[in-house]
């Protein structure tokens, strides 16, 4: 078996914390993976893991041939990189975080167009509203959404991310009328338990900019479920444009105070500086442009 597929097995294995988690990867069995190092300890002479029937840690020899065997899968990567720089085809895996609504309902649909222009591309998109390292969990690119802090990464600037508040017709029949976004305190919403999104909307109007404190029953840490609650009554969500503009065109949600604007969030998909620009990153960055980029802003319902 080749020792290169072992040892990146065996890094896989000691990033995610056990041979299960490594399997679902990569995709193979948890046998298949566990037979892997078994075959490069052998090899080696040495054991790599300490095993019990719960846990796994290294060896002090498996912690420092860990360290050494990423440097060399980096090295075959930066290798692989160079042969499609020289053959101009965008070709290999493409790595990509992203937040879970944007990358469920914006970029998931649209991804499938670039992997059938790129057929020599292979995607791993991870979901997450979590902040991650794009260099330390070796990501290609990182979509994110909010101010950049000075990370020393590149971005390139996308269309700025768009909420709107909105509620069922059901809700709004029973409770009091909405005219200004202060009369939210007055109202039952709906949490996104992100940032400022559980205590505090913003909003900008004839009186400028306005931070409405809020109070909410239900908080969620990921939109959909939100959206089911709104949809079935339980009160007012704010929301990007992107999940809940099929239930703005179906009447199932009402688009609220339009005469306030949500202010916008910058977005920007990042990539590591340093990082030579491979056929297959350009590619995505163009596409990324071509596609999410400030001259396409999405159509309001």
């Amino acid at each position: 078996m080749d020792r290169l597929t072992q040892m990146a097995t065996f890094v896989k294995a000691v990033e995610l914390g056990s041979f299960s988690a490594a399997a679902d990867e990569l995709r193979l069995s948890p046998q298949l993976v566990g037979k892997q190092v078994k075959m490069l300890e052998q090899y080696l002479g040495v054991s790599l893991l300490n095993r019990t029937t719960r846990r796994q840690s290294l060896t002090d020899f498996g912690r420092a041939f860990y360290q050494r065997a990423k440097l060399i899968l980096a090295d075959m990567q930066a290798a692989e990189n160079l042969a499609a720089v020289t053959r101009g085809v965008p070709s290999g895996r493409l790595r990509i975080n992203a937040p879970v609504t944007f990358g469920m309902h914006s970029l998931a649909p649209r991804l499938l167009e670039y992997m059938v222009q790129y057929p020599q591309v292979a995607v791993d998109l991870t979901l997450s509203n979590e902040l991650v390292d794009l260099v330390e969990d070796g990501y290609d690119v990182v979509l994110r959404i909010g101010e950049l802090p000075d990370s020393g990464l590149k971005a390139l600037r996308l269309q700025p991310y768009q909420l709107l508040l909105c509620a069922a017709p059901s809700y709004l029949a029973r409770r009091p009328p909405l005219t200004s976004p202060w009369d939210l305190q007055q109202h039952d919403c709906l949490g996104f338990a992100y940032a400022d999104g559980r205590t505090h909307w913003q909003f900008e109007g004839p009186e400028g900019l306005m931070e409405v404190p809020i109070t909410s029953r239900l908080t969620i840490n990921q939109g959909d479920p939100l959206l089911a609650a709104a949809i079935a009554g339980l009160g007012v969500v704010l929301q990007p444009l992107e999940l809940v503009g099929n239930a703005l065109r179906a009447g199932t949600l009402v688009n609220l105070l339009a005469q306030y604007r949500v202010p916008p969030s910058p977005m920007h998909l990042l990539y590591a500086p340093d990082r030579r620009l491979t056929p297959k990153l350009r590619s995505f960055l163009d596409f990324a442009s071509a596609t999410f980029g400030e001259r396409h802003p999405p159509a309001l319902p």
